[in-house]
């Protein structure tokens, strides 16, 4: 099986499964796309991509909470309505069949929107954070989703105790992704015989730089995903059908 494998979906799974099969150490990382078949679009398809309709820099950076909270908050207000009323898809569930199966290390996620949690992964980086719950950068303090939801409610920017707008524990334009969480991504990706890539353009840095380290580390990288990326050229196999079929497909060739 050497060389980049490419054709049709069922001779890229197996293949795919070949490669987790020989693997000591799989790790997943996965992107945008694979939430998209729970109803969540991603951020850069024409026509469909959320940064299509709104400005990133206006909306979700940092520089937008401090100088007009109530703009930052018109749009994330209505993202945590939506992201907290999704549930895991077909693909989420896989990965968590395979971390119970012993054959997944750990997730690696880009995504703050709680479902591989839900979907039952135990062992979960999220590198940008999660809606799963907001906090104050005056005093520390921390509200969970659910109390978030019901002050906006009441309010056009949700307040914390002390008086000053709570910010969404997610990694913003303009800010560093928390340190141990890159950390322990990257030391995950070191350690990988297989990184599993999904749903994920690998082109937003830093984590677009984990397949790199998998490489230099003497890893091999698979990407499911149905748009190009910086890695096509190095992937051991590449499929780019429907992400819940193939990773539905996965899982029955192994378990």
């Amino acid at each position: 099986m050497d060389g980049h494998v490419a054709g049709g979906c069922s001779k890229d799974v197996a293949a795919l499964a070949d490669l987790v099969r020989s693997a000591g150490s799989v790790v997943a990382l996965t992107g945008a796309g694979i939430s998209v078949p729970s109803g969540i679009p991603d951020f850069r398809t024409p026509g469909t991509g959320i940064w299509e309709h709104v400005d990133p820099m206006e909306v979700a950076h940092i520089d937008a909470w401090r100088d007009d909270p109530e703009r930052f908050w018109s749009f994330y207000g209505d993202r945590f309505q939506t992201l907290g009323d999704r549930q895991p898809n077909g693909a989420h569930r896989a990965l968590a069949a395979l971390e119970r199966g012993e054959m997944l290390d750990g997730v690696i996620t880009q995504n703050v929107d709680m479902l591989h949690r839900k979907a039952g992964t135990r062992e979960l980086v999220e590198v940008h954070g999660s809606i799963a719950s907001c906090v104050c950068l005056t005093c520390g303090a921390r509200c969970t989703l659910d109390e978030t939801l019901a002050l906006l409610r009441d309010a056009t920017v949700p307040p914390c105790d002390c008086g000053r707008p709570l910010k969404p524990d997610v990694v913003l334009f303009g800010e560093f992704l928390p340190e141990a969480a890159l950390q322990r991504a990257t030391e995950l990706a070191s350690q990988a015989d297989l990184l599993l890539c999904i749903g994920s353009s690998l082109e937003v840095h830093p984590v677009a730089q984990l397949p790199g380290v998998t490489l230099r580390h003497g890893g091999e990288i698979a990407i499911v995903t149905q748009g190009s990326t910086p890695y096509d050229g190095r992937a051991r196999v590449r499929c780019s059908g429907d992400v819940e079929a193939e990773l539905a497909a996965l899982v029955a060739a192994l378990l």
